[in-house]
């Protein structure tokens, strides 16, 4: 099934395969606010509810798939690249950070949708260039970015891809502030826990910036590669971490796994080789969700002391740069 609908008020696509169906808003950032499995009956991510559509304009991140580029925080809004100086707007006053991205919440184009027996496809662009005031103000860079997602029974496969149409070369960071929600069936908090494929936490200074220094898992964070930590009703969580596999029934996994312990169901979000760092975020840990955050390079790598080691890369002209995730249950 594939079709346009409106809902509360906004334009999106609905689809589905198999025990799966999806929601898509284009015009806010492409964002995919629903992914269920109606067999399991598992809300994978956070949805917006008919009162909360006003918060998911003005804060796109808590919901869903936002696309954030650059992921997570820049250090006063502003670094230097190619001789050229990038300034975005302070949008953390306490922190006097920049945060979230210039895309999350802006119009897509749907530009491809179709459905065969095996998947459903929906293709969204945007284009930015001296006429797209919003983000060409902020990051002076000709661009596409295609968001691609497709629908089996297996789950949902989503890339994101860049396409620089400038003549200079182009910083990339891309980051997903996804909110899997749990509870995702019934239950109650206890019942759930996260796995997570981190390495070393790195420490954040008071402005929740990298100092450059990583450092050994805590008893609390260990949890995360086995047996898995407690991320919904808990104290809050907000940290960095290096990524590294961990093992899920007998295979290597790159990604987070959250598992009702009582059930055995679990939902799963898989990253490819271009996720390098997390952020795990449950909003004080009283909220019905946690993020774990995907981002190809560490929260404000261009200012590093050594930005290509946390990541930090650039399109040359030309050229293109895409990651992968899939997400679903079983």
């Amino acid at each position: 099934m594939l079709h346009s609908t409106e809902w509360n008020g906004l334009e999106a696509v609905e689809f589905s395969k198999g025990d799966y169906r999806a929601l898509l808003i284009p015009g806010v950032g492409a964002n995919l606010v629903r992914l269920d499995n109606t067999r399991l009956g598992v809300e994978i991510l956070r949805t917006p509810a008919a009162d909360e559509i006003e918060t998911f304009r003005s804060r796109p991140q808590v919901f869903g798939l936002p696309l954030l580029f650059p992921p997570n925080r820049i250090e006063d809004g502003r670094y230097t690249f190619g001789g050229r100086t990038y300034r975005y707007p302070i949008t953390i006053e306490k922190e006097h950070n920049y945060h979230h991205g210039i895309l999350k919440g802006l119009p897509f184009a749907v530009s491809k949708a179709r459905e065969t027996d095996q998947e459903v496809l929906v293709e969204c662009r945007y284009y930015s260039n001296a006429g797209s005031d919003a983000v060409f103000r902020d990051f002076p860079h000709e661009f596409k970015c295609k968001v691609v997602y497709r629908l089996t029974a297996g789950g949902l496969e989503q890339e994101v891809a860049f396409f620089n149409r400038s003549d200079a070369p182009m910083p990339v960071g891309v980051g997903f502030h996804t909110p899997m929600r749990i509870p995702f069936a019934d239950g109650s908090d206890a019942d759930y826990v996260m796995r997570v494929a981190v390495g070393e936490q790195v420490e954040l200074s008071e402005r929740n910036l990298p100092t450059g220094r990583k450092l050994p898992l805590t008893e609390q964070f260990a949890r995360l590669r086995e047996g898995g930590l407690r991320v919904t009703g808990c104290e809050p969580i907000e940290a960095g971490f290096t990524l590294r596999e961990i093992e899920v029934d007998g295979r290597p996994y790159r990604g987070a796994v959250v598992e009702n312990l009582r059930t055995g169901v679990r939902t799963f979000y898989e990253t490819d080789d271009k996720t390098v760092y997390w952020t795990i975020w449950n909003n004080g840990g009283q909220a019905p969700y946690c993020c774990p955050e995907p981002q190809s390079w560490w929260t404000n790598a261009p200012n590093l002391s050594d930005p290509a080691a946390a990541g930090f890369q650039a399109i040359e002209p030309g050229g293109k740069w895409s990651m992968k995730f899939r997400l679903y249950a079983r």
